[in-house]
């Protein structure tokens, strides 16, 4: 079930970036980087078709990564290689010349919006979507060139040469695209059940303990710490819960220790018993 369940948003993902890049990137004639920048530029000098040189271009970088990084890598890239170039063409064929919006600022946020948001989905299930993905792997292994440079160096290259042929404002728009699907995946990345991390120090700390065992029904876990000055131990409590369980919380302690520490932070995301799986009683 799992891995249908990842095929599935893997096929979602891409299918969600070729709709991005053909109702909005391509309309508004955004440059971006990656395979889908170089079969723009080799589009406007050659005609040649976008989704069918994405296509052998994906196939040829999977054979590359096929023998340069192993088996392992080259099955999570196979669904991208040809699902990408087949839902472009598809979509191409579909909706023929029909344009949403010639407003090149909504196409740029949205192309962000869609971009990041598949990118996300593709990558957080574990799969690579291929392409202008695997030059840095190969680098990395074969040259020791860090990924970061190789990546950066090679979109450089493909968005200067699609300014060839872009108008200055599509080039802005498209450093804009850029930087609103970098933002947008980063927040894919990050994206789970959100909670709130408590962290109390108190000489009533067994009091506090219980409380939050009984009363809001959260685990708890007592960190060993020393006070910094006096270096007198001081139990830490230590607690994850919802969002809108916080105010109880803060009633709760500031009833039994109105003096207490109280550290309260967000973290992004919580796995484990009574999270992402059901509580465990004992």
């Amino acid at each position: 079930m799992n891995t249908i369940v990842s095929i599935l948003s893997v096929m979602t993902g891409n299918f969600l970036y070729a709709l991005t890049v053909k109702l909005f990137l391509l309309p508004a004639g955004l440059v971006t980087g990656g395979t889908t920048g170089i079969a723009l530029t080799v589009n406007y000098l050659t005609d040649f078709s976008i989704s069918s040189f994405v296509l052998i271009f994906n196939v040829l970088m999977l054979a590359l990564g096929f023998f340069c990084l192993g088996k392992a890598f080259a099955a999570t890239t196979l669904v991208s290689t040809f699902l990408y170039p087949l839902s472009l063409e598809l979509l191409d064929r579909l909706l023929g010349d029909y344009i949403l919006t010639q407003d090149i600022l909504l196409c740029t946020l949205f192309s962000g919006l869609g971009i990041g948001i598949a990118l996300g989905i593709v990558i957080r299930f574990g799969a690579s979507t291929g392409g202008m993905d695997i030059p840095p792997l190969v680098l990395r292994k074969t040259l020791h060139i860090p990924v970061s440079v190789s990546m950066y160096a090679f979109d450089v290259c493909i968005l200067l040469s699609q300014a060839l042929f872009r108008p200055a404002e599509n080039i802005l728009y498209g450093v804009v695209l850029v930087l609103i699907y970098t933002l947008v995946l980063d927040k894919m990345m990050l994206m789970g059940a959100a909670r709130t991390e408590v962290k109390i120090i108190s000489t009533k700390s067994d009091e506090i303990r219980d409380a939050i065992l009984t009363q809001i029904d959260r685990g708890v876990t007592i960190l060993n710490a020393e006070s910094g000055y006096l270096h007198n131990p001081s139990p830490m409590v230590l607690s994850v819960i919802s969002n809108r369980e916080l105010p109880k919380v803060e009633r709760l302690i500031h009833n039994i220790d109105p003096e207490s520490f109280m550290i309260v932070s967000r973290v992004s995301e919580v796995r484990g018993r009574g999270f992402s799986l059901k509580k465990r009683y004992q």
